[in-house]
């Protein structure tokens, strides 16, 4: 439905118009009537798995199901906001294509938040179906709302977001009663260890100066308080700015999984599931569209921020061409810092007054790259 309406809004400004890219996403090409270059503007839609608790009068009743489980829908991300930004700016856009030196294209991406499990999506499907192609863009920017300062914009020179990777044991034993363990091999005892043992690779065998987290969200095994199961399930997630630290930290994984798993008798299977790369602003483009920033939000409303460790699949677009992403403050101005609901909260809201910053900046940073791009 959404990409229905992102489709039909662009549609009516007189665009060329892809749907159906990497599922339901939603491409717009706007020509300008001068030549030039061409730059790319990205919003992600998805809504998440998380029942509405606002109280607002038009809080999200829509209910789905999510890996088998019903669930409520809401827009806890402020991706719905994102989406509202990014038509906005192409319609102002369209209303001066006349006096635009090339082209602009407006990418409406699904699966940010990840792909259905077992499926390819997002970004990086979006990049395979030919997003970025037809024509190619030089440059991308795209930004996300969050619980700062309302109105003020956050960049960095480089890294910005984490890379992100899903972490998956399956450890092996041999069931058993659980008055007799030493008659089968027990996958529950290994799995802790595993836990504990893991959480040593950044502490002990990686750079500590390098920025990373092991995290293990979710232990399934067994049914019963006195068998000993079969087999125990770990997932977690793996969080570094560094491509190297990256790979040395699943390299280590694998060796201490598969070591402590063989000393009891058990055996362990590591494999990764959904994994997105570094997301790093190009600083040669951050340094040359910062004055843009500072002209439309205000010099002391702009401000430069160390890396994050969430992630952001907009790093598959800035793998193909130079990009930017900037963060935009959206707390009310009533509610304190450390009471703001954070994203993907229950109770997650935003100041609709930072929907007209978004819309200047994206606009603003098409326009300017477009008129000094050289």
């Amino acid at each position: 439905r959404t990409a229905a309406l992102v489709a039909e809004h662009l549609q009516s400004l007189g665009m060329e118009v892809r749907t159906e890219v990497a599922y339901t996403g939603v491409v717009g090409t706007l020509r300008g009537g001068r030549p030039g270059p061409v730059v790319a503007l990205r919003a992600d839609m998805d809504a998440l798995p998380i029942t509405e608790k606002t109280g607002l009068s038009f809080a999200s009743k829509v209910r789905g199901v999510y890996n088998g489980q019903d669930t409520g829908v809401m827009h806890a991300c402020g991706h719905d906001a994102h989406v509202a930004i990014l038509m906005g700016v192409a319609s102002i856009l369209a209303g001066v294509r006349d006096k635009i030196p090339g082209s602009v294209k407006f990418i409406f991406q699904p699966a940010e938040e990840g792909p259905p499990e077992g499926e390819e999506g997002g970004a990086a499907l979006m990049v395979a179906e030919g997003a970025l192609e037809t024509p190619r863009p030089s440059a991308i920017f795209g930004l996300h709302i969050g619980s700062r300062e309302l109105n003020t914009l956050h960049y960095a020179q480089g890294p910005m977001h984490a890379s992100a990777d899903v972490l998956k044991i399956r450890v092996t034993g041999r069931q058993t009663h659980g008055a007799s363990p030493w008659r089968g091999i027990d996958p529950v005892v290994i799995a802790a260890q595993i836990v504990l043992g893991i959480q040593t690779i950044h502490s002990r065998q990686i750079d500590t100066r390098e920025a990373a987290v092991i995290s293990i969200g979710s232990i399934h095994g067994g049914v019963r308080h006195n068998i000993i199961p079969d087999k125990v399930d770990l997932v977690g997630t793996i969080r570094t700015h560094n491509p190297t630290v990256r790979s040395k930290i699943k390299e280590r994984i694998q060796r201490t999984a598969m070591n402590i798993a063989a000393s009891a008798g058990g055996v362990a299977e590591v494999t990764y599931g959904f994994g997105v790369p570094v997301n790093a602003n190009s600083p040669r483009l951050v340094e040359k569209m910062l004055p843009t920033l500072k002209r439309v939000a205000g010099s002391d409303k702009v401000h430069l921020q160390q890396p994050v460790m969430g992630y952001e699949d907009f790093a598959h677009f800035q793998k193909e061409i130079p990009g930017m992403f900037i963060f935009l403050g959206a707390r009310p101005p009533a509610v304190p810092r450390d009471e703001a609901a954070p994203n993907h909260s229950p109770y997650f809201v935003i100041d609709e007054a930072v929907l007209k910053l978004g819309v200047r900046t994206l606009a603003s940073l098409a326009l300017d790259f477009l008129f000094h791009h050289r």
